[in-house]
């Protein structure tokens, strides 16, 4: 018998992409400080593909769009792109897509000598305490994360 568990607000919407056309972008040789303005650098040292950069497995990473604001503490915001890597091996503390009887959502994962737990990032929330009652599956590990600024 499957216990009903209640989840925060939230879901996911899972975002097919296509496969990448690998379009570099200029990677600049500098960083660029958050601070105070520094010379510009007019120096390019390479070609980045974002597409490579975010996604490790190609072939086992897909994108879900996050809704909702249970982890915010974890700097992750309603319509941030996720990119969520089924090939990563599961660790405690480790962001992941999870499925908890049959619902999807984002959440740290805490695994203890007492236990596994869903953690929110957000004190609104409790954390889910995963029980033999549940069904309960890690879809994968959230890798990387895309924002839009501004449309």
């Amino acid at each position: 018998m499957n216990k009903e568990v209640l989840l925060p607000s939230e879901t996911v919407s899972f975002v097919l992409l296509g496969r990448d056309t690998e379009t570099k972008h200029p990677l600049f040789a500098a960083r660029v400080p958050a601070g105070f303005p520094s010379p510009a650098e007019e120096h390019i040292e390479d070609r980045i593909s974002l597409s490579s950069y975010l996604n490790g497995h190609p072939d086992a990473t897909f994108y879900v769009q996050l809704e909702g604001d249970s982890m915010i503490d974890y700097n992750l915001l309603e319509g941030d792109l996720l990119v969520v890597d089924r090939s990563l091996h599961v660790r405690s503390g480790d962001i992941v897509l999870a499925n908890v009887n049959s619902e999807y959502t984002v959440k740290k994962l805490e695994i203890t000598e007492t236990g596994v737990r869903l953690l929110p990032g957000n004190k609104k929330y409790n954390p889910v305490e995963i029980t033999e009652d549940l069904e309960f599956l890690v879809w994968g590990v959230v890798r990387g994360v895309a924002r839009r600024i501004r449309q």
